[in-house]
């Protein structure tokens, strides 16, 4: 059988593109006439601080009425309270210490070298840690510790500036 020729039946039409929409005159008008009518109203706007300002730098000779006298008190709280320059001392007794001592630990390593990075970021906050290592049923452990402290606010206080410092990971025990 002889190929067959599709060429010369009929060409595939070229699609004509869509029409343009025609031009908005009317939008483009509406938006210029907003554009120069703000422009005027600067314009306005910008001649009256200049009026103002003119009204203004003229020098004006006036005298100057006194201030009057301060109205009576109609409440008798200002003679009675008591002078606010006095200060009143009072006596705190000291916390009584239950005995007690608290360390915080900041993190627990199996290598020294882990741990020696830990106590060096604690150092530049200012704050003392030891390392203390211990032996125990899963190995040997590094342990990064703070303290001991008398009080659990002086633990907190340290706790809150190392949280500051972007260590979350130290718990008081």
């Amino acid at each position: 059988m002889a190929p067959k020729d599709y060429v010369g039946r009929g060409q595939a039409k070229k699609a004509q593109p869509p029409p343009r929409p025609p031009f908005p005159w009317i939008r483009t008008i509406i938006t210029l006439l907003l554009v120069v009518g703000f422009a005027v109203f600067l314009w306005f706007i910008r001649d009256e601080k200049k009026d103002e300002v003119e009204l203004q730098s003229q020098p004006t000779v006036k005298e100057v009425e006194p201030l009057p006298d301060p109205p009576k008190e109609k409440w008798e709280f200002m003679k009675i309270l008591p002078d606010p320059n006095n200060t009143v001392e009072v006596d705190v007794p000291d916390a009584p210490n239950s005995g007690k001592t608290y360390v915080m630990q900041c993190g627990s390593f199996r290598t020294v070298a882990q741990a020696e990075e830990m106590r060096a970021k604690i150092a530049f906050q200012g704050l003392e840690s030891q390392v203390k290592t211990s032996d125990g049923q899963n190995g040997k452990w590094h342990r990064v510790v703070l303290g001991p402290y008398d009080s659990k606010r002086n633990a907190e206080r340290d706790r809150h500036k190392l949280q500051r410092a972007g260590m979350t990971t130290c718990r008081i025990w």
